[in-house]
């Protein structure tokens, strides 16, 4: 039996144009190699690639690892993120056929299981995407996400763990290249996906550590996403809150000719405190979610504001 340092929760290239309508189409940058390079700097064993609603990007991660010789000791294994019909996110780990997006979780959960995959409840008690108390019906859950920089998120989701005795991972969720490895998690099993998945079936994984993303590397993550997808944005703004499209492209123009100013690092502090806010009121003061999964601009800002 082999102590083996996995990666749970990571996206490269092959996740853009497969989030879905309501997000953005490009969702990461990190190419194969560069992923490949940072798995094998920080030394991890094992790590699923979880792109966003498809396996793509797996089969590639295998054959640029066959042609280089410094990475033949890293395992790579097939997971997906799936969106549900719901817009919630579920991880899967094992899959051996991709699974469509826009199904009910039931749904989703049974072809999981038909795999002979392992389920995990991503970022559960996030503010728009987490299954929240239907994590109880997954294999695991994600107790720490690095991206929760609220951090209420991920103690409401430690608290729901402990409480209902499921099986804690941590997952990096990593967009940029720094993060990936960020969360690691350490399984008891040989290095093959048989024993690794049913290690995970028996809790033999624990947390190893677990950080959060920085800010400059959450304002690296949104240049990405703003140069790729500044039409798509400004087209969602158009359709959904025209009144604000003004404010929406003068803010894109501003970042983009400068995004390295100090400015935008104090505009994410602002921004980590509101959603700080909003999150202990809606994990531990019972305040109606509903309104952020619906997007409900109108009712979202009297909630950050009182």
């Amino acid at each position: 039996m082999d102590t083996l340092r996995a990666e749970l929760h990571c996206h490269n290239e092959f996740s853009n144009f497969h989030l879905g309508q309501k997000e953005t189409p490009y969702d990461c940058g990190i190419t194969v190699q560069e992923q490949l390079e940072q798995v094998y700097s920080t030394g991890l064993d094992v790590f699923f690639i979880t792109n966003h609603n498809t396996l793509d990007g797996y089969e590639h991660l295998l054959h640029y690892k066959e042609n280089h010789e410094k990475f033949r000791h890293i395992q790579i294994y097939p997971g997906e993120e799936i969106t549900t019909d719901q817009g919630i996110h579920i991880l899967a780990y094992g899959l051996t056929r991709t699974i469509k997006s826009g199904q009910s979780l039931e749904e989703i959960l049974d072809i999981i299981r038909s795999q002979g995959a392992i389920s995990c409840a991503p970022h559960p008690f996030a503010l728009n995407n987490g299954l929240r108390e239907k994590s109880i019906l997954c294999d695991l859950i994600e107790v720490f996400n690095s991206n929760n920089v609220d951090r209420y998120s991920n103690l409401r989701a430690s608290n729901f763990a402990k409480t209902n005795n499921m099986i804690e991972v941590a997952g990096s969720d990593s967009h940029v290249v720094s993060t990936l490895g960020r969360c690691v998690n350490v399984i008891e099993a040989e290095n093959t996906l048989d024993s690794i998945l049913q290690a995970m079936r028996k809790g033999r994984i624990t947390i190893d550590s677990a950080e959060y993303i920085t800010c400059s590397e959450m304002i690296e993550h949104a240049r990405y996403k703003i140069k790729n997808s500044k039409d798509d944005i400004m087209m969602y703004f158009k359709e959904n809150h025209p009144h604000l499209t003004g404010i929406c492209s003068f803010l894109i123009d501003a970042f983009e000719s400068n995004p390295n100013s100090m400015v935008w690092k104090a505009v994410y502090k602002v921004a980590v405190h509101l959603t700080t806010k909003l999150s202990n009121k809606i994990n531990f003061e019972n305040k109606d979610y509903n309104i952020l999964y619906e997007r409900n601009l109108r009712a979202i800002l009297p909630m950050i504001l009182t």
